[in-house]
């Protein structure tokens, strides 16, 4: 875990990131927040970035919970509003974060990026079938991960190419974990606390499936929620040529969310 701060912080952000990347990639986002005067706190998720452990592998969701619960905890200390955002694996672990978690460690407002409901390109029968039964017999058994699709922006693209960092195989246990993480925050939407929601998405993702992330809003039985999709743009809204429109206006939503709290 990783703190940025500020002298005169109005807020801090806890900054969750997704499937096969690190805490590295979101230095342009830290770099603005804190020009905006909010801290932010991150780090690398298990199995991922300069974590210990089985690269590309966890025993169970639950890991990731464990981990950003600590990041929420922390945040409190500083005794400010806190705003959870969560990118693609990411926004399913804040999803799952929020389903469960201490009153006191609720945070002011959410925003999901791309948030990872549904696969775009799920494996086919075959392979799913196959990944069923290896999940079993050995879990930690590894398969290569697709080439990068999250953005078109060349020179990102080729830097997580190159990035010594980057996640290019996962075991057969963590597809099984997100699966069943996917269909259980689907099953469980009326569980997410009432707390002012950003849903973020990029209009031509081909990551994750955006009808299913429309699908799981519609039915939030929360009062204030807000769906944004970004025409044309790939998975990672962040990182595409159009990133500071989408960070004014995800600003626009926390700046309003926070300015309500008294």
């Amino acid at each position: 875990m990783q703190r940025w701060e500020v002298s005169k912080p109005k807020g801090v952000f806890v900054i969750v990131h997704g499937a096969g990347e690190h805490h590295g990639r979101y230095e342009w986002t830290v770099n603005q927040l804190n020009k905006l005067n909010y801290n932010v706190i991150m780090g690398d998720l298990p199995g991922q970035g300069k974590t210990e452990g089985p690269r590309g592998h966890i025993s169970s969701f639950n890991e990731y919970m464990v981990v950003v619960r600590k990041w929420l905890k922390e945040a409190r200390q500083y005794r400010l509003p806190v705003v959870l955002l969560g990118h693609s694996m990411g926004g399913l672990i804040s999803i799952h974060t929020l389903m469960d978690l201490n009153r006191n460690l609720v945070p002011s407002a959410v925003v999901l990026s791309s948030p990872c409901l549904g696969l775009a390109n799920p494996p086919s029968v075959p392979v799913r079938s196959l990944a069923y039964l290896l999940n079993y017999c050995v879990p930690k058994y590894r398969v290569a991960t697709k080439g990068n699709r999250g953005t078109r922006c060349e020179i990102t693209r080729k830097k997580y190419d190159q990035d010594p960092l980057r996640v290019r195989k996962v075991s057969v246990r963590w597809y099984s974990e997100l699966v069943q993480a996917i269909e259980l925050a689907h099953r469980k939407v009326n569980e997410i606390p009432d707390i002012p929601l950003l849903l973020t998405q990029g209009g031509d993702d081909r990551v994750v499936d955006k009808k299913m992330a429309r699908a799981w809003f519609n039915g939030l039985p929360i009062m204030d929620k807000y769906y944004k999709e970004w025409d044309g743009l790939f998975h990672e809204v962040l990182n595409e040529p159009e990133k500071e429109k989408v960070l004014a206006h995800m600003m626009g939503f926390v700046t309003i969310q926070l300015s309500m709290i008294k």
